[in-house]
């Protein structure tokens, strides 16, 4: 039953690589959190994501600019953290 859902997801995995694929799931967290207007929140996207980038093996990545994003954002996320409003 889950075996027709489950191969289409890989197929259409297989052509990303999870650098790509953790984007993706950024942005679509980040839009999901827009309804909640909370800085905050956001920040702490930014930090585990910016973990997530760092942490996931170079080999699984294939390029070195998905773990500048990753510092980027670990640099971004107290930035963000100290300017929003209690």
């Amino acid at each position: 039953m889950l075996a027709l859902p489950l191969q289409v997801i890989d197929n259409f995995l297989l052509q990303y690589n999870v650098g790509q694929a953790l984007l993706l799931i950024f942005i679509l967290s980040a839009l999901a959190a827009l309804p909640l207007k909370s800085q905050r929140v956001y920040a702490m996207q930014f930090l585990g994501f910016g973990l997530l980038f760092l942490l996931t093996p170079q080999s699984m990545l294939e390029a070195t600019y998905w773990k500048f994003l990753g510092l980027a954002l670990l640099v971004l996320a107290p930035m963000v953290y100290m300017t929003a409003k209690r």
